[in-house]
């Protein structure tokens, strides 16, 4: 069986200890084969020179922070993160090592080294996203003819992008099924969530410029005695636009291994997205890890939300507040909730991390064997 390189260097847009999710999935799983070095965005400060941090998180997977002086132009950024890359170098060989990119941005400084496998992971179309830098979809596209093999992040960001690559690969969102499955036999809550009495919708993950405002507003007024958490930083947008309802509760953000625990004590799960550019393709994770956890969930209409969750009458589909207050009357009143935790199990057995992680690698090797017996005939 072909290998793959023994390390792997991978270009994040996401700190480590951000939110627990794709690149922390797949990397720690990674970094049971192989070494990991996950190279997070530069930090600035009053440093007198630009230098690099590692931090060991698990034993063969570390956080590489660059570390530059204020006041640099994006040039100036650019030729810093080239040096320490090169520096990072010195005695290795970057053909020992797989570049695993999750941002096209990182392409600027790393275009100079040539490394055994090439994989971009295009788990968002970045370019919609708030802030997002106008050169994104020209690097892009440089990556797509550098890459030997390309990931997307769901079926319709794969549909969107299947004709820029040869050899690209659609993986949904995937899920742990046993740290969530923990959501269904927890016996307490925490503390801050304990307090709050009465039926309980939630909500956890980033609230930037994706998430609906006014839906959530809309369902606070329409029924007071529900209370509303919403779990998770607040990025990209004014906190003072967010709804101050009372039965609105921002409890800010919980680590990965406290989510289970959250998700016990709700009724209903949350997927309030707004339909625009920057949703057009996700593929939401929590999505799985809800149901996983035994919540019914109701969602506005996304694509990779309808197609399969909703579409297999696992989810519930509403466009406003008042279609999101009906569908959660009918799930808090729905008695057969057994014969609905029955179709989510059958349908989420084979998603797992794990499973994702494996089709992921086989396709890796096979790509290395495909691209090593080309050569091979073209040297003949």
């Amino acid at each position: 069986m072909e290998k793959i390189p023994e390390n792997v260097l991978c270009f994040s847009h996401l700190r480590w200890d951000f939110v627990y999710q794709r690149p922390q999935h797949l990397m720690t799983r990674l970094s049971e084969f192989s070494s990991v070095y996950y190279l997070e965005e530069p930090i600035f400060g009053t440093f007198d020179k630009s230098f690099l941090t590692f931090s060991q998180r698990l034993p063969n997977l570390w956080v590489c922070v660059p570390h530059l002086p204020d006041g640099l132009n994006k040039a100036e950024v650019n030729k810093e993160l080239k040096s320490l890359l090169n520096i990072f170098y010195i005695n290795k060989n970057a053909k020992d090592f797989v570049f695993w990119y999750y941002t096209p941005m990182a392409f600027e400084f790393s275009d100079n080294l040539i490394p055994g496998l090439t994989v971009y992971d295009c788990m968002d179309e970045l370019s919609a996203f708030k802030f997002a830098p106008e050169e994104l979809k020209n690097l892009e596209k440089s990556l797509f003819n550098r890459a030997d093999i390309v990931f997307t992040g769901g079926q319709s960001l794969y549909e969107a992008k299947k004709n820029q690559h040869y050899n690209i690969h659609p993986f949904q969102s995937s899920i742990d099924k046993k740290h969530f499955g923990k959501a269904r036999y927890e016996k307490s809550e925490p503390i801050d969530q304990f307090n709050i009495k009465g039926i309980k919708l939630g909500f956890y993950g980033v609230i930037d410029e994706r998430f609906d405002i006014d839906l959530i507003r809309g369902i606070a007024d329409a029924r007071p005695e529900w209370q509303i958490i919403l779990i998770g930083p607040v990025v990209k947008i004014d906190p003072a636009t967010l709804p101050k309802n009372q039965n609105i509760h921002y409890l800010g953000s919980k680590k990965y291994e406290e989510l289970p625990s959250y998700l016990s004590g709700w009724d209903v799960a949350l997927v309030p997205f707004l339909l625009n550019e920057s949703t057009r393709f996700i593929s939401p994770t929590k999505t799985p890890e809800y149901l996983s956890g035994g919540k019914p969930v109701v969602s506005t209409a996304i694509k990779d939300v309808i197609n399969p969750y909703a579409k297999n009458k696992l989810v519930s589909v509403g466009v406003d507040a008042d279609d999101f207050v009906s569908a959660i009357d009918v799930l808090l009143n729905s008695p057969d909730k057994k014969s609905w935790l029955n179709k989510v199990d059958i349908f989420l057995a084979d998603n797992s991390w794990d499973n994702t992680f494996g089709a992921m690698m086989a396709l890796m090797m096979n790509t290395m064997a495909s691209r090593n017996t080309t050569i091979s005939v073209a040297s003949e």
